[in-house]
């Protein structure tokens, strides 16, 4: 479903790593078991392994987990700590031009003619359409993001 840069990075092994960067602090592999609701902590174990052997994690000397650096993961992107849709992210952009679409709209109508009026008319609703579309779409997969992370 979420296809990393590396491709060894998804399943299970990706839910481990989302569950490290929520956590933002350095966690040992009973933290995992239960924050990802894993079996037992030799299955935590082996994910965490993994995440170091690809870079993402480095451990401490006392056996806990913490982020090295942050991998990217296609359709998101990285905010802070958080892992939003580019969908998300573009329908916010489209929100800001429609925003000052409006403003321009209000600002020239008293001057403006007919023609002027409906061109920026269907300006405007196209601009709204495009952010609903990114919309919906980036609201979808952030559901299902969450959804991989709580499984």
């Amino acid at each position: 479903m979420f296809n990393a840069d590396n491709k060894e990075l998804e399943g299970i092994t990706l839910r481990v790593y989302l569950y490290i960067i929520r956590k933002g602090k350095a966690v040992g592999p009973r933290d995992v078991m239960k924050g990802v609701q894993l079996s037992s902590p030799s299955v935590a174990y082996r994910h965490l392994q993994k995440l170091e052997d690809l870079g993402y994690l480095k451990k401490s000397r006392y056996g806990e987990y913490s982020l090295k650096k942050r991998a990217s993961l296609r359709d998101y992107m990285w905010i802070s700590k958080y892992l939003l849709s580019k969908m998300l992210i573009y329908s916010i952009i489209f929100l800001i031009i429609l925003v000052i679409e409006f403003v321009i709209f209000m600002i020239h109508y008293p001057v403006e003619n007919y023609t002027f009026k409906v061109f920026f008319l269907l300006l405007m609703i196209i601009t709204g359409f495009a952010m609903s579309v990114f919309g919906v779409e980036g609201f979808l997969q952030q559901k299902r993001l969450y959804q991989t992370i709580q499984v």
